[in-house]
């Protein structure tokens, strides 16, 4: 069975939160193993990295920026990478983010992610609390996720 990592920050609303829920419905659906982080909660190291078939980010948008807790991560992917590669690139993955207002974040994180490896679907983005349609625009990329290397 693959299994995908939802990581993703989020803390006083819980509006990505409750994308990554909607993303985790979308890759159980699929038929895969899902474990859902929150990098504000805990730091997944690169070793734990490894282990995961494909991974959803997602983050609010911080001062038109992603959240520290992810660029923290990706600090220590890059560290990871140039010692040992193995399983750190090419994963399948997929971007969703919050926010109040114009999302100017959403540029830096696909720019910044993008050397993740594949990204499948477009970034899922929700001003404010996630709408039913956003919650069903991540239950499909969950999905799409998923099948991506199911």
């Amino acid at each position: 069975m693959s299994s995908v990592l939802v990581l993703y920050h989020s803390q006083e609303y819980g509006n990505t939160a409750l994308m990554a829920e909607a993303i985790a419905e979308g890759v159980r659906a699929a038929g895969a193993a899902v474990t859902l982080i929150n990098a504000n909660e805990r730091r997944i190291t690169p070793d734990e990295y490894r282990a995961f078939d494909a991974v959803a980010f997602g983050t609010p948008d911080y001062f038109s920026y992603i959240a520290g807790t992810l660029k923290t991560f990706l600090d220590d992917w890059y560290m990871a990478r140039k010692v040992n590669p193995a399983r750190l690139s090419d994963k399948p993955f997929a971007l969703f983010l919050s926010h109040g207002g114009g999302g100017r974040a959403k540029q830096p994180f696909e720019e910044l992610f993008g050397r993740m490896g594949t990204k499948i679907g477009t970034t899922v983005a929700s001003q404010g609390r996630p709408t039913s349609a956003t919650l069903d625009a991540c239950r499909a990329l969950g999905q799409q996720l998923a099948q991506a290397v199911g």
